[in-house]
């Protein structure tokens, strides 16, 4: 910018000129040494009379701007070295086709590219959403290829979950603390049925129990599982005032027993249950709980007949959710597949039922002659009165200790009469009961009198039936 008849001035970015000669000064062409007068057309400078001044004319009070190195074409200076500043200028990005940039995804994903291709591919991200997309679910399939741990989901998974939901805000009308066993392991074995498909359905199975101090077994499939379980709960579903499951003509004499009663289901089918016996076992069981709940904590006093012998309806249920756990654990182990003991609390609820049968069971034995005759007493103790009792200690999951009265069932239990110390893990003497574990070789610690350790080893495995 030029004022008229006035000094020179320059912009501050130019160098100071107060060194140059005049002389030594080129002027620059179209120069107008008079500044009010000059304009510029379009076909350059010129003077206003319209003439192109000459080249003999004054010299010029200020220089014309620099032209900048980047418009000349010429190679950029070496960029001056600063201490703490890299030495060489940052790549620039490489200029590539859209399909060139989409194939070095995959090189990207695997950090394997160059820097300027890593900084093509990344400067491309930001503008391609489709190439984006592709570019993080490559990089999530390698993290996945790099995870030490195995892909199989945890196949405790769905148990777990499970238990966490059951352990959620109470419903609207609970549940009896009595049926809460029953409820739990029904809902955890029909979690297990719920993804078998028909060759699962008919994978065999093998029933054992004990009966007269012999292992006795009973083969059958899946579905033939799920159908014994609907027929005992009858009995369950019977004594709620709910449908009998177990629809035989009335010509047909069927034992009460649970075995009669399974026997009879079985035969009243003429072709091998499937999977269509899941739908008729789980609404029944659903009806057992709403059942009960309906009916209040009085409804546990109930009477169950089993045949020989009945149970209240509150040790009824915890019978039949025994009897589930162990026949869920039949099933795992012929689809190969894992299975939990039931939580804690319900496996001491199912231990204590077993050791409070354990004095009518040894009773029976010795009525049938299998159990040694007490030898230290003439008589059998009064009842009310204390006897010879037996400590059974339970370790792990959901144990305790029990004193169990050797002489008779109406005998009270008493330390002071203690003659023998049974240690056994909870799981394993409920495998035990199920008979599913020979009496010889379930005790994990023994103390006292053999005699009486062993009357009660066969008496829990007498617990068990089909």
């Amino acid at each position: 910018m030029t004022g008229a008849g006035g000094s020179g001035a320059y912009d501050g970015d130019h160098e100071d000129h107060e060194d140059h000669k005049d002389e030594d000064w080129e002027k620059p062409k179209g120069y107008d040494p008079q500044g009010a007068t000059g304009s510029q057309g379009p076909q350059g400078p010129e003077n206003g009379d319209g003439k192109e001044p000459s080249a003999g004319d004054g010299p010029p009070r200020i220089p014309m701007p620099r032209s900048s190195v980047e418009d000349t074409g010429r190679l950029l200076p070496e960029a001056r070295k600063v201490p703490g500043a890299p030495a060489t200028p940052l790549p620039l990005p490489l200029v590539l086709e859209h399909d060139v940039l989409r194939s070095l995804l995959g090189a990207w994903a695997l950090a394997a590219c160059a820097p300027e291709e890593t900084l093509a591919v990344e400067e491309h991200l930001g503008d391609c959403g489709a190439c984006a997309d592709e570019a993080r679910r490559l990089r999530e399939a390698v993290e996945l290829l790099q995870r030490p741990e195995p892909l199989d989901l945890d196949p405790t998974l769905r148990t777990r979950v499970l238990e966490g939901c059951l352990d959620r805000r109470p419903p609207r009308i609970p549940v009896p603390e009595w049926a809460t066993a029953y409820d739990a392991e029904t809902a955890r074995l029909d979690a297990l049925l719920q993804d078998f498909g028909d060759a699962e359905w008919h994978a065999p199975v093998r029933l054992r129990w004990f009966k007269d101090d012999e292992q006795t077994t009973r083969r059958t499939t899946v579905a033939g599982v799920i159908a014994h379980l609907l027929s005992v709960d009858g009995l369950v579903a019977v004594a709620l005032g709910l449908d009998d499951p177990l629809t035989v003509k009335p010509e047909t004499p069927v034992a009460p027993t649970p075995a009669g009663r399974t026997e009879a289901y079985w035969r009243a089918s003429h072709f091998p249950h499937t999977r269509s016996v899941r739908v008729p076992w789980r609404e029944q069981s659903h009806g057992i709980v709403r059942t009960a709940s309906f009916a209040g904590g009085g409804s546990g006093q109930l009477p169950v007949p089993y045949g020989d012998f009945e149970l209240p309806l509150r040790d009824a249920m915890l019978d039949r959710a025994f009897e589930c756990w162990v026949h869920a654990g039949d099933i795992a182990d012929a689809v190969d597949y894992p299975y939990q003991p039931p939580a804690p609390r319900h496996l001491h609820r199912m231990i204590d039922l077993a050791a409070r049968m354990l004095p009518d069971a040894l009773a029976a034995r010795r009525r049938a002659g299998l159990a040694s005759p007490n030898r230290t007493a003439r008589h059998l103790v009064p009842a009310g009165e204390p006897g010879r009792s037996l400590r059974l200690e339970i370790e792990g999951s959901g144990g305790g200790e029990w004193l169990i009265p050797l002489d008779s069932p109406a005998a009270l239990p008493s330390a002071a009469h203690e003659v023998a110390h049974v240690a056994l893990d909870g799981v394993e003497f409920c495998q035990l009961a199920a008979g599913h574990v020979p009496p010889e070789d379930a005790a994990a610690g023994q103390d006292g009198d053999r005699a009486a350790i062993r009357d009660v080893l066969f008496a829990a495995a007498s617990l068990s039936r089909m």
